[in-house]
C-alpha cells in the first residue's frame, strides 16, 4: 500500500482515473457508433475534459451554495440532488458533441450518454475500491474515520 499526502492522492487520482476513463471510453464508443479509434478517441478526451471542467465549475457553485444557505451536513437528499444536477449537467454538455462529431440524433446521442452513464457508474465503484486499496489516507485521516 502507498501512502500519499491529500493533494499527491487527488492529483494521482484524477490522472489515473481519466487516462483509464479516456481508453476505456474510446472503446465504448467505438462499439455504440460503429466507428474506429482515431474518431472515437478525440470524443472521449473531449467528454473527458468536459467532466472535468463541469466537476469543478459545479462543485464550486455548489459548494458556494451550500455557504450561502449555511448547510452544516450533507443528508442523503442534498447528496442525491447534487449527484443528479451534476449528471444533468454532463447529459447537456455532451449530447451535443456526439451529435455533432457523429452526426447523430438526438435518441442516439441519449442512447451514447446513457451507455456511457451506466460504464462510467461501474468503472467510478471499482475503480475507487482498488484506488482506495493501493493508495491508503494518511494515518491521521484513517483515525478520523475509526
Amino acid at each position: 500500500m502507498i501512502t500519499l499526502s491529500p493533494l499527491k492522492r487527488r492529483i494521482v487520482y484524477v490522472t489515473l482515473f481519466e487516462i483509464i476513463a479516456i481508453i476505456s471510453s474510446t472503446f465504448v464508443l467505438m462499439k455504440l457508433s460503429n466507428s474506429d479509434a482515431s474518431e472515437s478517441l478525440p470524443v472521449a478526451m473531449m467528454v473527458s475534459l468536459a467532466a472535468i471542467i463541469w466537476n469543478f465549475l459545479y462543485n464550486t457553485a455548489f459548494e458556494a451554495w451550500e455557504r450561502r444557505k449555511q448547510i452544516a451536513q450533507r443528508t442523503l437528499l442534498i447528496r442525491s440532488g447534487h449527484a443528479l444536477v451534476f449528471e444533468i449537467g454532463l447529459v447537456l454538455i455532451c449530447l451535443p458533441i456526439y451529435m455533432i462529431w457523429y452526426g447523430v440524433g438526438l435518441i442516439q446521442a441519449f442512447v451514447m450518454e446513457a451507455a456511457l452513464l451506466l460504464f462510467f457508474l461501474i468503472y467510478n465503484f471499482v475503480f475507487t475500491f482498488i484506488f482506495d486499496k493501493i493508495f491508503t489516507l494518511p494515518y491521521e485521516y484513517n483515525s478520523l474515520s475509526s
